[in-house]
């Protein structure tokens, strides 16, 4: 069973359609013991990091994930939910992130011809041992939206690149911890195969 992290995340309904349309069972939900009791957890996210964290703290989902990933169930965060695995954004200077990874969350930058916030598709720089790709073809393209990029500290983490304005980490693995800047529930084919790879962990 996946559960899914409720939180008032923008994405939640897409991303729970996405994974019942893989044949996956799903539970949206914010009590501790189901998302404990769960074989696979995730973090959805549209929205800013500052209220995002807001709404964790007050529905005391930070221990619950931190639980979660230090029993070693695979856990991914999609979009805003990649952000808030790392300890602080430039959006919300001064608002503690999750800190479950080491990085930087950077605002992309302004470039002319380049439209902030990035939405649209991109082909991905994958890495040949990202457990999230296997059977992906590199250069696969996956759809964004976001104002705010990842900056790993350590780079063996990043299992696919964009370019936008700057490298863009797309794509994150540590051990249990999975996470993607882009939205695999809206990512087509290649997006769906990424979601069940997960599932199949």
């Amino acid at each position: 069973m996946i559960a899914i992290i409720d939180y008032d995340a923008g994405n939640i309904k897409s991303v729970e359609k996405a994974f019942n349309y893989l044949g996956q069972e799903t539970i949206v939900t914010r009590d501790k013991d189901i998302i404990l009791s769960a074989d696979k957890v995730v973090l959805p996210g549209v929205g800013s990091f500052g209220d995002a964290m807001e709404k964790l703290n007050k529905y005391k989902l930070v221990q619950v994930i931190e639980d979660v990933c230090d029993k070693k169930t695979p856990f991914i965060g999609i979009c805003l939910g990649l952000q808030l695995l790392f300890k602080s954004s430039d959006e919300s200077k001064g608002v503690p992130g999750l800190g479950i990874l080491d990085g930087e969350i950077l605002r992309i930058p302004e470039e002319p011809g380049l439209k902030i916030p990035h939405i649209g598709w991109n082909s991905l720089e994958i890495a040949p041992d990202g457990r999230l790709f296997k059977d992906i073809q590199n250069q696969s393209y996956v759809y964004f939206v976001h104002s705010y990029y990842l900056k790993a500290k350590d780079e063996a983490i990043v299992k696919a690149c964009t370019q936008y304005g700057c490298n863009i980490h797309a794509s994150v693995e540590k051990d249990n911890v999975f996470a993607c800047q882009f939205h695999p529930e809206k990512s087509s084919d290649t997006g769906l195969k990424i979601l069940s790879n997960f599932a199949q962990l």
